[in-house]
């Protein structure tokens, strides 16, 4: 029998996610929905005694989440935080992510879990992720975003932590272009916001700006407009810069990546989770169109 590997987590959680799962939608989700699937995805990570990452058939598909963990990490009051990981544990459970594959030829609806429970005197949730959406959750860097979950932290909006995923695919490039319906798929409005204009302040202007009081990214937009219609945005903010050391014993090169600071910020704990339709998430989404 081969040995199975001992597996190094990083003391900061970190999320792993396909390019292909960081454009989904993500249906219905609320920001708080969606900020427990991510730290269970953290949960996932790892190396093994080698550095390497962990191949698919080697990672696990059953985690817990402890509301001390979450917590934690998105500085919620404790009592609150119970009944976030309830709604998210029934959540998780109900609702499948649409994603494009074969060059957005094909949409797939995939669960997301195929166990999920709540268990209210240990104060912690216990979910396995279906067979289908792990080998998004696997570890390829090429084709993976990975970020640091205090990176969005203290966002209050879904619209700013899916925009603030998105631009981590282009990071080096200090730039990422989007179609108008690709973001109205992505953000998950469905029907909502109909006027571009409603839509636009709703989503992600409001979201350049929470990012931008948390991050020195000087992330900010330009419109694309075919005629007097807005078609797509282009989306600019400061590069990660790439630096490259190599090992003096080995010769082998490796990639550090510097981000833009983040901004300190004193940390308040929540009491409720926010009213504003902004705040909320994303609303009910029919049929996605393809992306012209």
């Amino acid at each position: 029998m081969d040995k199975l590997p001992r597996i190094l987590n990083s003391k900061t959680p970190k999320t792993y996610k396909n390019n292909k799962l960081n454009n989904a939608n993500f249906g219905d989700f609320t920001h708080n929905d969606y900020q427990v699937f991510l730290h269970l995805v953290s949960k996932i990570g790892g190396v093994d005694e080698s550095g390497k990452y962990l191949q698919p058939e080697q990672l696990k598909r059953e985690h817990i989440l402890t509301a001390k963990d979450f917590s934690d990490v998105f500085n919620t009051d404790i009592h609150n935080t119970y009944r976030i990981l309830n709604k998210a544990c029934r959540k998780l459970m109900k609702t499948d992510l649409t994603l494009h594959r074969n060059e957005s030829l094909e949409l797939w609806q995939i669960n997301v879990c195929s166990m999920a429970k709540y268990n209210k005197k240990e104060g912690c949730i216990t979910i396995e992720f279906t067979d289908r959406i792990m080998p998004y959750l696997s570890q390829v860097r090429q084709k993976f975003v990975l970020y640091n979950l205090k990176e969005i932290a203290n966002f209050n909006s879904l619209y700013t932590t899916r925009l603030y995923e998105l631009i981590q695919e282009f990071k080096d490039t200090g730039y990422m272009l989007k179609s108008v319906e690709k973001l109205r798929d992505i953000f998950a409005v469905g029907d909502s916001f109909k006027l571009y204009s409603d839509f636009k302040r709703r989503t992600f202007d409001h979201a350049c700006k929470e990012i931008n009081n948390n991050h020195e990214l000087n992330l900010g937009y330009e419109e694309i407009k075919e005629g007097r219609k807005v078609i797509a945005v282009k989306f600019v903010f400061k590069k990660t810069r790439i630096h490259k050391v190599t090992n003096q014993k080995t010769g082998v090169e490796k990639n550090f990546y510097i981000k833009p600071k983040q901004k300190t910020k004193k940390v308040t704990k929540q009491l409720a989770t926010p009213k504003s339709d902004i705040l909320e998430g994303q609303m009910s989404f029919q049929e996605i169109k393809k992306e012209p």
